[in-house]
Order: C-alpha cells, then structure tokens, then sequence
C-alpha cells in the first residue's frame, strides 16, 4: 500500500504549508502586515513571516476558512498567484465574493460547500462547519465560515479555522473518519476581547475537549503566536496538557 508524503510547514498564525503527496497546500496564508496596516494598529506582527510571500513559487492550491484578513489577505494571495500560475484557491461563499471583487478570474477560484472536493489520487478535502462566534449559513446556503478535513491516502488532518466548541462541528468532523492531527486554535473568547471587538475562539481547554471529542491522535495549537491581544505563551499549553493528561499527543510548532 502507498504510503502517502506529507510534511508540514507552520507559516504563523494559523498559516501552514501542507505537502500532500507531492501536491503543495497553503491555508489561510497571512505573510504581510495589512491587519496592522489597514485595520487595527494593535494587530502588529509579533513574528516576522518566515518567507515573502512573493517567493512562492509551488502553489497548487490555496485554502481559505472566511474572510477576515488575517486569513484572506488580499496582498498575500494575490503575489503567491501571481508567482504560482498553476494554483487554484479554495473557500466559502463569502470568500470567493471577496476574491473576485479582488479580481482574481473566476476559473482559478473553487467552491467549499458542504460535498468533499476530490483533488485526484492525492487527496480528498472534506469542507466542515465553523462557528465564529456562530455556525452561519450564507445566501447560497452554505457555511460562511468553515474548516476543512484533508484525507491524504487515509492520514487525516483537521485544520479548524477559527472556531469555537460546538456539537454540530464534532458530528462533522467525526463522520468523516479518525483524525491524525487536529489544527484547533485556542485564543479563547472572554470580556475582555469582546470589550475591544476581537473575536476569540476556543479556549486551551476546549481545544483539548474537542481533540478527545474527535479522537485526534495529535493536537497543533494554533492562533496564539501572532497578536498580543491573541497571544497564548506555549508554557501554559503544556503545563495544562501535563497536568490535565489527555489521551493525544501536542505538538506546538510541528515540522515534518
């Protein structure tokens, strides 16, 4: 049986590289400073981007979870195309009105609704609901906010956006068979962020309910390294894992 290459590249945030067999994937790319530049002064970088965005060059696909620019950044996307001629982007409805309104042609920008994607031999994506703050469904009836499962020859790695805790997101995800690793974000949702209109997502307790709840062998933290107001410091999430025992492995900055 093949067994499948894959490897894993953090980017920051919640950004990776994913190599699927030969077939190379970035999700939710953010590798410029336009949060900060365009949006909200606090949001500056507190980790520089690992590589220029313009110096991608192997890009196939592009996945995107919603539209908020720290996941679909229009400077990012729009230099790694222009430098990946042969990628294609991913995402919900919301996203692909924000890409097209970026000018992106239409045949290089795919559909996320709620049916898997069939990439070829290589790897099958399995769209999934995200709640931030809620599951939200847009005018075509699909999720405005998601996650995707990619089953790469059977490995499957959960990559979950920005999502909080939520039933309908466990049955999805564990309808679709055992996860490998699962990417959860754990920059909680509290007063305090709501009081400054940021959007927080799963606590570190949580993430560590759902990685049980969908019997991931491996959980990624993801969403604590880039902004102050969303930082998360890695000591607390293995002083929890190590005090609260769960039955996974963590892996804070996988690269493999």
């Amino acid at each position: 049986m093949h067994k499948p290459e894959i490897s894993i590249t953090p980017l920051g945030q919640v950004s990776y590289r994913y190599l699927f067999d030969g077939l190379v994937a970035y999700i939710d790319p953010y590798l410029s400073n336009a949060v900060q530049e365009q949006e909200d002064e606090r949001m500056h970088r507190l980790v520089e981007a690992p590589v220029k965005a313009g110096d991608i060059h192997d890009a196939d696909y592009i996945f995107i979870t919603h539209v908020h620019r720290d996941h679909c950044d229009e400077e990012t996307i729009l230099a790694i195309i222009k430098g990946s001629p042969q990628c294609r982007i991913v995402g919900p409805g919301p996203v692909r009105a924000k890409l097209k309104a970026m000018g992106i042609d239409e045949d290089r920008i795919l559909p996320a609704g709620k049916e898997p994607l069939d990439l070829g031999s290589r790897l099958m994506v399995h769209p999934v609901p995200a709640a931030h703050p809620e599951i939200e469904i847009d005018e075509n009836g699909g999720w405005a906010s998601i996650g995707y499962v990619f089953d790469c020859g059977g490995c499957r790695f959960y990559h979950a956006g920005d999502t909080s805790l939520r039933d309908e997101i466990v049955d999805a995800v564990t309808g679709i068979g055992s996860i490998d690793k699962a990417f959860l974000p754990v920059n909680e949702k509290n007063y305090y962020k709501d009081k400054q209109g940021v959007v927080g997502n799963m606590s570190i307790r949580e993430a560590f309910y759902m990685a049980e709840a969908i019997n991931a062998t491996t959980l990624v933290p993801t969403h604590w390294d880039m902004f102050e107001i969303n930082q998360v410091f890695p000591e607390e999430i293995v002083l929890l894992y190590e005090r609260l025992k769960p039955d996974f492995e963590l892996n804070i900055m996988p690269c493999n």
